[in-house]
């Protein structure tokens, strides 16, 4: 017999369990829903959810779509990707319809481009590699997909190195340092610009847009030609 199991089941559980764990009322979720401008998430409408009501043929008569989800998490004050995958809740979690569940974290980890699916492999997560090409002659579909997973791991890299960037500019311009200090901390915030302009340089051949900088930062990083392509920076306001 078909697995119905979809993600939109494991999503009503969850809202259930936070709506019930935060007091609420499925009229005060409706609400609030409301409130968020999902007027279509009715009192009906989460009860059919919860329920999990059934058409004959098995299948859930009403899916919660990648809208809702947005708006039952800010709702329920619970990171929606969360509601589809309870880390620490759930053992197995399903993925696709025509294959296996698979844990949470796996899943997760899928979502967020950190690794490639693993849908023909084993249900705990060990590496299967998808093989199969995309089309008659486009590429391996694992090649394809890390190939459009990059920003995923290019944006988080880009914040932390900003943020070390960040701390040194501030260290170096502290006139209250004395002149040997202030000459370590200028030095460290040359170097964590070389390496968050090595970053950038990444991000602009991926054809990805840099999130604004400092005008001083960019002023800075096109003086002592770190930068590929200049003109691709943005300067915001000082903080």
């Amino acid at each position: 017999m078909h697995n119905h199991q979809t993600a939109s089941d494991t999503i009503a559980a969850q809202v259930r369990r936070h709506r019930t764990r935060r007091g609420m009322t499925r009229e005060q979720l409706a609400a609030e829903c409301e409130r968020l401008g999902a007027g279509g998430l009715t009192y009906a409408a989460i009860v059919s959810i919860e329920s999990g009501r059934r058409k004959p043929d098995g299948s859930r008569r009403r899916e919660v779509t990648v809208d809702e989800l947005l708006v039952l998490g800010l709702a329920l004050a619970v990171p929606p990707l969360l509601l589809a995958l309870p880390l620490g809740n759930e053992q197995l979690v399903p993925t696709v319809p025509g294959r296996d569940p698979r844990d949470p974290y796996t899943v997760w980890k899928w979502w967020t481009g950190e690794e490639t699916p693993t849908l023909g492999g084993p249900v705990d997560g060990r590496y299967f590699p998808e093989t199969q090409p995309i089309g008659e002659d486009g590429p391996r579909w694992s090649a394809a997909w890390a190939e459009s997973a990059y920003p995923a791991s290019l944006y988080p890299e880009f914040e932390r190195r900003r943020r070390e960037a960040d701390k040194a500019y501030r260290l170096a311009g502290d006139p209250s340092t004395n002149k040997e200090r202030n000459d370590r901390e200028h030095t460290d915030y040359i170097q964590r610009l070389d390496e968050l302009a090595r970053h950038i340089n990444d991000m602009v051949r991926a054809g990805l847009t840099v999130p604004a900088l400092l005008p001083a930062w960019i002023e800075d990083m096109r003086g002592l030609g770190m930068l590929d392509a200049p003109d691709a920076l943005t300067p915001k306001d000082d903080d």
